[in-house]
C-alpha cells in the first residue's frame, strides 16, 4: 500500500489499520502507542458537532494489537476485560479540581504489557482549551504526554507504531525525538492535519523555535 506521507522517518497511511497491520513485522516495532476508539459510542461535544466518534459505535477488540511485544493502549479501562492483567498502567492526570467542577473523568488511563509499575503524568487539559497546542481533534491527547511516553520507553531510531493516529500527536513526538514512526488513520482530514503539523514543526525546528 502506498503511504499517504513518507518523509524523514515518518510514514502515514490513510487506511483501515486492519489493512496495514498484517504487513508490519512485530519484531521491527519498538513500541505500539495508540489511542483507539473505546467502543463506548462517545459523542463529540457540541463544539465538534455532537456526533458519535468514527469507529466508536461498536465494541473495540484490541486482539490484533496484542501480537506486538510492547503496547501502550489509551482508554483501556473501557475494554480491560479483553486484555491480559497488567501491573503497569499509565495515568494521565488532566484536571485541576481546585478551580472549578468539570464534567468527565479527572484522569485518562493507558494499559501496558511491559511497564512494571503504574506511572503518573500531569498536564491540565480543560475542555476545548489546549494550552500551547491547537485543538484539532475531539479526543486529542497532548503532544507532551506522547513525548513523555516515547522518551521514557524507546531509544533514538526505534520504530513507534500508531494504528489510530488521529491528528498526529504521537507522530509529532516521534519527529521531535528522532524516532521512526508509522501511523494509520481512516479519516483523510486527520491525515492532512497531521502532515501539516509535521511540516510546521520542521519549519519551527529549522528556525530554532523548538
Amino acid at each position: 500500500m502506498k503511504p499517504y506521507y513518507d518523509h524523514d522517518g515518518i510514514t502515514i497511511y490513510h487506511a483501515r489499520c486492519e489493512d496495514v497491520l498484517p504487513s508490519i513485522d512485530p519484531a521491527d516495532v519498538g513500541l505500539l502507542l495508540t489511542d483507539p476508539p473505546y467502543g463506548i459510542s462517545h459523542r463529540s461535544s457540541q463544539y465538534w458537532g455532537n456526533e458519535v466518534m468514527d469507529g466508536d459505535n461498536e465494541p473495540f477488540d484490541p486482539t490484533p494489537l496484542l501480537r506486538f511485544a510492547r503496547c501502550v493502549l489509551f482508554g483501556a479501562n473501557h475494554y480491560a476485560s479483553k486484555l491480559p492483567d497488567s501491573r503497569g498502567w499509565i495515568v494521565w492526570n488532566k484536571r485541576d479540581r481546585t478551580k472549578r467542577t468539570l464534567p468527565g473523568s479527572d484522569v485518562e488511563m493507558a494499559w501496558t504489557n511491559f511497564v512494571r509499575d503504574c506511572r503518573l503524568f500531569t498536564k491540565v487539559w480543560m475542555p476545548h482549551t489546549i494550552r500551547g497546542e491547537p485543538l484539532l481533534h475531539p479526543t486529542q491527547k497532548p503532544v507532551s504526554l506522547m513525548r513523555w511516553i516515547v522518551e521514557q520507553w524507546t531509544e533514538p531510531g526505534d520504530l513507534v507504531l500508531d494504528p489510530y493516529m488521529g491528528s498526529g500527536p504521537v507522530a509529532q513526538a516521534c519527529h521531535e525525538l528522532g524516532r521512526s514512526y508509522i501511523g494509520i488513520e481512516l479519516v483523510e482530514e486527520y491525515c492532512a492535519i497531521a502532515v501539516k503539523r509535521l511540516s510546521q514543526q520542521t519549519l519551527d525546528l529549522a528556525g530554532g523555535n523548538a
